[in-house]
């Protein structure tokens, strides 16, 4: 069964030669269901071989026998029943023989791919290409049944073939294109016209590979993947209870039965083949089977019999994929490094290097950390190595599984190129050990000694060099049959009874020679290459290739952080939490925060970052909410001690205090939210750096009681929004398009103040004009009554922090609110302010009206100001508040016609405002066509910009790309403007919208999303206001004066609810001081 073109499995079966390697692959196979690569439902199995060289036939049928088996028992059964491989399907992966370049076999290999969109971070291994190309290609469509596969080649699919599967019945296997050359050492299908399999070839001649040749002049190679239906897979599991065959399965071997090698290919699949007679097929010799004239010739013949009776008639068809690739993954080290260094494969995979300009373009560093200069030339290979420079590995070389000790032991072995020096883990009874072994990328590993060469050269060389005598290398006793093949010479020292572990020293000794090391040779144990595969302890090797991972991973997100990187840690987060490494990647964090005081960015991030690995402790949808609260009392030392700027002192406290709450999921999330506060904190230090460009002067202070009242359009941000919002707008730079309007023909937003004789502060707030009768009052006679001053929901909370950011009143101080206000003004304040928008238009109402306010005392206690100190201000108002936010809303109120503002990419936060010079006729032809329509949704911006810092500091790959694309387009909308084109115009603003709704996903309501699918004909352009989610939505009109139409359009809408059309006036002076007067006020 496929879901979206993935094969959903039911069983994936992994089988592998060496028992030692179960428990090491399962993991292997758990980990990738954990970061799902593989279904989430699926049973994964990992089934050794019962005996040694099973053939891939009896590991096929003991895999299917165990996937049965445990079917049968999930399904209640007692017996192993076929009735529960109706519905199944069967994943059965060969991991195959040892593979001498890489310890952990072919399935295992790590390749130069990085996984881009990976939600999880992990290596992508020869298995991984593998299943993705059979999941999402290869097997989607298929009926229930097996799926059988090799995992020692390598398939490349340009697309996914089309298969018919109504109705099928039999055996499909897949052919990919090959030479008649390459397949005289391969395998091919002989067919018909219809596809029906002949025959298949193993190993023959050109003359007899010929009759296969398709009209593409290639022949269709045997490739891997076989499907056996749900009826063929029933017939060969009954073979498992019938001798000899028993032999394969664990079962027979618990009963005593002798084993038995039967290929997939030559034996199950042979019997199917319609050229190939009942006397050929039990009797004929062929390459890659048991001989039925050998040792086991008796067994063979009567395997190959049993197969006939159960197997025979069944239809064996082939499928050919003309555009696909296949890569079998031989014996040959050259090979394997230009398989590793071919174009397209990524320079640098899951490793740390310092010194990176020393890696060629066209070399390869794959799961390793090089610290100092290493040189990796053209051709060269690293992989799972931690080196220390100066070293250079020279074209043509492969360097793996190797630690940092010994580094001029191997660079004298790297001064020829075309070396492969390798480190394996090994298992020698209780002994656990590392084996060095050194060959040559050219070394033939199966041929004899005098056909072959090691490291390059003829064994004469070796034995000139060293003394080395070739008895000593193969043992008398064998036979002929069996050639003295390098694969088998006991070279490599292992362990000196004296001295213990033998080192690089041993092979460098090989490859080097030199007098008096002979006799040391000669007393060390020695291994050949075959026996050091097979004692490879592979638990051990993926455990050091995890180490190097998460150390790599580590030195990673310390590098990100501290140079401003956009890469995303999430990934490398989730890998480090399901590998149980969270805290190594804590402390690493912990680190990098303490040590970031002259960089609050820095530190704000990674704490942000920490937040996000506690989240991904307590696990997905579990714990509750990331946004929340941050102010338990338990964390408030560690809050003062950022507040008051000792920023080491304060990471070991969240540090210390964050270890009481790693035990449950709901803690976690609770303290992640604390860990996101406390960035914030950090966020708000290095916004107020806008504190800078503040410049306030002294002026004439006016009379007591004279009202110092201004007004302020709203703002309708045209390109550009989320740009502007910390710390987006100090870390990638913000550029904004936005405009000042009057709503309905006024300026909606408005504050005014006036010194009173009482020594206090009436603080007025209203949603009406300057003389609404329903209004807030607040009164502070105390110092003690602005604490609240910096939490948003308090009453008065915005008036009672300009009181406090203005330096109307020094808060906190020793001196009584009294005193200070009688001392410096010589009495009280009075203020009012007021917005006839409704909360949450999106028209940047709180931002605008915080300049408003401030500009009122500003001149009601007699200081002069700018627009563009006004504009900082604001900055740092809102952070004292809280409520956090970017600059565009101010600059869009306080600052009058259609302009591009700017901050650049670095810390202290500076706003460079353009108003943009435009002809008469286009700001008429604009201000004809905008509108403005209320949705009667309110926005709850506050969770929106919540969610936005935290995917920036995530610094999710959707975020980093359409935060480029929101600076980008406001450049295009300031183009549009000045070329007076409405119709670019339109574009900048619906293509705005939708990347404002990247940016916060959820913003558009479905009702939001019917009124502008209505609207879309009368509009060239349209966009809610703001961050979305509600409050005013913007359209640019095709027509001039569409008031009406628009109303009839949403009127004959079904669904809206309340909305209301509202007319839209340019507003060319922005901020505007009214007349003084001296209205009275009302007594309280």
């Amino acid at each position: 069964m496929a879901t979206d073109g993935t094969m959903n499995w039911t069983v994936v079966v992994l089988t592998c030669q060496h028992k030692d390697s179960v428990y090491a692959f399962q993991r292997e196979l758990d980990l990738r269901q954990q970061r799902g690569g593989l279904p989430a439902g699926a049973l994964l199995l990992t089934v050794a071989d019962p005996q040694a060289r099973l053939g891939s036939g009896g590991a096929t049928l003991n895999a299917l026998l165990v996937a049965a088996e445990h079917l049968s028992a999930r399904a209640g059964h007692t017996v192993v029943t076929a009735d529960v491989l109706d519905d199944a399907h069967i994943l059965i992966l060969h991991t195959g023989r040892d593979f001498p370049w890489d310890s952990c076999g072919r399935a295992f290999c790590w390749l130069p791919v990085g996984g881009t969109h990976q939600a999880v971070e992990s290596p992508v291994c020869c298995l991984d290409m593998l299943l993705d190309c059979l999941s999402h290609q290869v097997c989607p469509g298929s009926p229930p049944g097996v799926w059988v596969c090799s995992t020692d080649m390598l398939l490349s699919l340009p697309s996914r073939p089309v298969m018919s599967w109504e109705g099928f019945s039999g055996v499909r296997v897949l052919a990919l294109p090959g030479e008649v050359s390459y397949a005289t050492r391969h395998g091919v299908y002989l067919c018909d016209t219809q596809g029906k399999v002949r025959d298949i070839i193993y190993r023959g001649s050109e003359e007899r590979i010929r009759p296969a040749v398709l009209p593409d002049g290639k022949v269709p190679l045997v490739s891997g993947p076989v499907f056996l239906s749900r009826s063929v897979s029933e017939r060969l599991l009954q073979t498992h209870v019938t001798s000899p065959l028993d032999g394969c399965t664990y079962l027979g071997m618990d009963s005593g039965a002798p084993s038995l090698q039967i290929s997939l290919f030559l034996d199950i699949l042979m019997c199917l083949c319609s050229d190939v007679s009942e006397s050929q097929f039990i009797s004929e010799e062929r390459p890659g089977s048991t001989s039925p004239t050998g040792p086991q010739g008796a067994a063979a013949r009567s395997a190959r019999a049993v197969l006939w009776r159960a197997l025979r008639g069944i239809p064996l068809t082939m499928e050919y994929i003309a555009d696909g690739t296949y890569d079998y993954m031989t014996l040959s080290g050259s090979e394997h490094i230009r398989r590793l260094t071919k174009k397209g494969g990524q320079k640098e995979t899951l490793s740390h290097i310092e010194s990176r300009y020393g890696v060629s373009e066209d070399g390869r560093v794959i799961n390793s950390v090089l610290e100092g200069t290493v040189r990796v030339a053209a051709g060269a290979v690293i992989q799972h190595c931690h080196l220390q420079g100066l070293l250079e590995v020279p074209s043509g070389s492969l360097v793996s599984g190797l630690e940092a000790t010994s580094g001029s032991h191997l660079q004298q072995l790297l001064l020829s190129g075309d070396t492969i020096i390798q480190g394996h883990r090994v298992q020698l009874g209780e002994l656990k050990l590392t084996v060095y072994t050194v060959l040559g990328a050219n070394d033939d590993l199966e041929a004899s000694c005098e056909e072959s060469t090691f490291l390059n050269h003829s064994w004469t060389d070796l034995y000139e060099r060293t003394g080395i005598r070739p008895e000593e290398l193969w043992a008398t006793s064998n036979d002929n049959k069996m050639p003295r093949s390098l694969l088998d010479a006991r070279l490599f020292p292992v362990f000196q009874p004296r001295d213990g572990a033998v080192g690089l020293e041993g092979v460098s000794w090989l490859a080097s020679g030199g007098p008096g090391t002979l006799e040391w040779w000669r007393g060390t144990w020695r291994l050949s290459l075959r026996e050091v595969l097979s004692l490879t302890d592979q638990e051990g090797e993926l455990r050091w290739r995890e180490e190097l991972f998460f150390q790599a991973a580590r030195r990673r997100a310390t590098d990100t952080l501290r140079v401003h990187s956009d890469h995303s840690l999430l990934p490398s987060i989730r890998a480090a939490v399901l590998g149980g490494q969270q805290g190594e990647l804590l402390s690493t964090l912990d680190s990098v925060a303490a040590g970031s005081s002259e960089n609050l960015g820095v530190a704000a991030r990674t704490l942000a970052c920490i937040a996000d690995v506690l989240g991904c402790m307590a696990g997905e949808g579990r714990g509750g909410l990331r946004s929340g609260p941050a102010a338990n009392p338990a964390w408030a030392s560690a809050f003062g001690l950022l507040e008051r700027r000792d920023l080491p002192a304060a990471i070991q406290a969240l540090a210390n205090q964050r270890s009481h709450w790693l035990n449950r999921p709901d803690l976690l999330v609770r303290a992640a939210r604390h860990y996101e506060g406390a960035g914030q904190v950090l966020l708000r230090q290095a916004v107020m750096s806008a504190q800078e460009f503040v410049s306030i002067g002294e002026g004439e202070m006016p009379p007591l009681g004279e009202w110092q009242e201004v007004e302020c359009p709203a703002r309708l941000d045209l390109s550009g929004g989320w740009s502007d919002t910390p710390p987006i707008a100090f870390e990638r730079g913000g550029a904004v398009v936005n405009v000042a309007v009057k709503v309905d023909g006024r300026r909606p937003i408005g504050a005014r103040a006036r010194r009173i004789k009482e020594p206090r502060l009436l603080l007025v707030t209203s949603s009406g004009g300057p003389d609404c009768s329903v209004a807030t009052e607040t009164v502070c006679t105390t110092l003690q009554e602005l604490e609240d001053h910096c939490q948003p929901h308090a009453p008065a909370a915005l008036l009672k922090a300009v009181c406090v950011c203005s330096g109307l009143v020094i808060f906190p101080s020793q001196q009584p609110l009294e005193q200070q206000l009688m001392q410096r003004w010589g009495g009280g304040l009075e203020l009012h302010s007021w917005s006839l928008l409704p909360h949450g238009s999106g028209l940047g109402t709180s931002s605008i009206l915080a300049g408003a306010v401030l500009a009122a005392v500003y001149r009601s206690t007699g200081r002069t100001y700018d627009t563009d100190s006004l504009i900082h201000a604001v900055l740092h108002l809102e952070q004292t508040l809280t409520t956090g936010g970017g600059w565009q809303d101010q600059v869009g109120g306080l600052v009058g016609g259609v302009k591009l503002a700017r901050s650049r990419a670095f810390l202290p936060l500076r706003v460079e405002v353009e108003r943009l010079s435009l002809s008469r006729d286009f700001l008429s032809a604009l201000q004809q066509r905008l509108l403005l329509v209320y949705t009667g949704k309110t926005r709850l911006a506050r969770n929106l910009l919540q969610d936005v810092v935290r995917s920036w500091y995530s610094r999710l790959p959707s975020i980093v790309s359409n935060t480029e694309q929101l600076v980008s387009n406001a450049e295009e909308c300031a183009l549009a403007c000045t070329d007076g084109d409405l119709s670019k115009l339109g574009a900048c603003l619906d293509r705005y919208w939708q990347q404002k709704k990247v940016m916060a996903p959820g913003c558009e309501p479905a009702a939001v999303r019917s009124m502008m699918s209505a609207l879309r004909p009368l509009a060239l352009g349209q966009s809610l206001a703001g961050a979305g989610g509600g409050g005013f939505l913007y359209l640019l009109t095709r027509d001039p004066q569409q008031e009406e139409a628009v109303r009839h359009v949403l009127s004959s809408t079904p669904g809206l609810g309340d909305f209301s059309v509202h007319s839209v006036e340019l507003d060319m002076e922005g901020i505007c001081i009214l007349q003084q007067s001296h209205r009275t006020r009302k007594e309280v």
